[in-house]
């Protein structure tokens, strides 16, 4: 190999002496060939005619320097991890290049060094063959967790579907399978054609039962609406009668319930004009109750002055006396009329207390004047009497007998007896 050297190299003095024509891998000759030293001869590698001995051995030296710099590049990508496919032919490429190098150096050791590359380069390669293999398995899984997904919301039982939420989740499904196609490895692709193909097949599934389902709820929608909006039209048309509307509108009210659902925006609309026709009518009924009011307020404060005068016949024990008191308001409180329907149970409840109590006053004479009663109870007082008496002797004999269970026996019956004739009363 022939070297050219530069202008400056020329400028050199070319007279060196035999010392200088040598290094420790290769010499000059007189003629300017350059030999590199291999074991235990040596190899022309070329000459340098035209600069002196340190250039020409400059020169191939830094040739050796070129290949021991790819050398030890290669080296540390491998080393790393980050060597590529290409590195097994690098390797390759090295060492036919290292066969007869012009160059000069330690070949040898160079050559040693790249031997050892091809070692780590298949290690290394058959590393990065497995972890390729590993995140394709991981593609293949992810998007067969986005197929399953898919399938898994298109099988849904429709009435439990959430519409919205469903597509939403479809088009991440989606989104994730783009992102997937372009950012991860790739896999077979009979493999990738199946599985896209399931999940096509899922969300076009969907898509069919999603339009099925707003084409029926836009049809339903629309004859709700249709039922409902004549049932408002007759609601409105019950204004003019006011008060005497109510009975026909709650007959609407039930059409209403019965007539179906729309959409929420729709029903909510159109039940706003449902009761807004039923709120004329409520209102009329209110005025006429407030007024209605109005006029009883003058008979509660009647009625109220009527029971403060009524409510000391509580303390009458006299049957007759207290009917006659009774009477006598009765026939005012009825002569005052009506009151206020959120009085009407206080005021009744006041007066029925007076009632209750002329009406237990007359129960209780009739229970002790009753002749036929008041025979029964004679005759029991008598049979009680005597019993009585009977008891009190046994008593004493038992005391006389020193019988403490005879008298115990005894006083007990006694006891009985004298509760029952006191019942009996006078």
């Amino acid at each position: 190999m022939v070297g050219t050297a530069g202008p400056h190299t020329r400028q050199v003095s070319r007279t060196v002496s035999e010392a200088t024509n040598e290094t420790p891998w290769g010499r000059v000759d007189d003629d300017r060939t350059v030999y590199v030293r291999e074991g235990e001869g040596e190899r022309a590698v070329g000459s340098y005619p035209d600069g002196t001995p340190e250039e020409a051995l400059a020169y191939f030296t830094r040739k050796f320097a070129d290949l021991e710099g790819q050398v030890s590049l290669l080296e540390a990508r491998i080393a790393r991890g980050t060597a590529d496919g290409s590195a097994a032919e690098s390797v390759t490429k090295l060492q036919e290049q290292l066969v007869e190098p012009a160059a000069v150096g330690d070949i040898a050791g160079l050559r040693t060094r790249v031997e050892a590359l091809v070692t780590k380069t298949a290690a290394l390669s058959e590393k990065q063959q497995a972890e390729r293999e590993a995140a394709r398995q991981e593609a293949v899984a992810k998007r067969e967790a986005i197929a399953a997904e898919a399938e898994r919301l298109a099988a849904q039982p429709e009435n439990s579907i959430r519409w919205k939420d469903t597509s939403q989740a479809f088009e991440q499904l989606f989104t994730d399978w783009q992102t997937a196609q372009r950012s991860g490895p790739q896999i077979p692709k009979a493999q990738a054609d199946a599985l896209w193909k399931r999940f096509r097949s899922a969300r076009q599934s969907f898509d069919t039962a999603r339009r099925a389902h707003f084409a029926q709820m836009d049809a339903t929608n629309k004859d709700v609406k249709q039922r409902k909006e004549r049932i408002i039209a007759a609601a409105e048309a019950l204004a003019p009668k006011g008060v005497d509307g109510i009975p026909a509108y709650r007959g609407l009210l039930d059409e209403w319930k019965a007539s179906g659902r729309a959409s929420r925006k729709i029903d909510d609309q159109l039940w706003a004009r449902f009761k807004a026709a039923g709120d004329v009518l409520y209102q009329a009924k209110a005025a006429e109750a407030a007024q209605t009011n109005e006029e009883y307020a003058a008979n509660l404060a009647q009625k109220q002055e009527i029971l403060g005068e009524a409510e000391p016949i509580l303390q009458v024990n006299e049957h007759t006396a207290a009917r006659k008191q009774l009477t006598a308001i009765q026939l005012r409180w009825d002569e005052v009329g009506r009151v206020p329907r959120e009085a009407l149970r206080d005021v009744e409840g006041r007066l029925r207390k007076i009632e209750d109590h002329v009406k237990h006053l007359e129960e209780e004479h009739w229970r002790k004047t009753n002749p036929e009663t008041k025979a029964r109870s004679e005759g029991l007082r008598g049979q009680l009497e005597n019993s009585i008496a009977e008891l009190t002797a046994e008593i004493s004999a038992a005391e006389a007998a020193g019988d403490a269970k005879a008298k115990q026996a005894a006083e007990e019956k006694l006891a009985t007896q004298q509760s029952w004739l006191a019942a009996l009363g006078d």
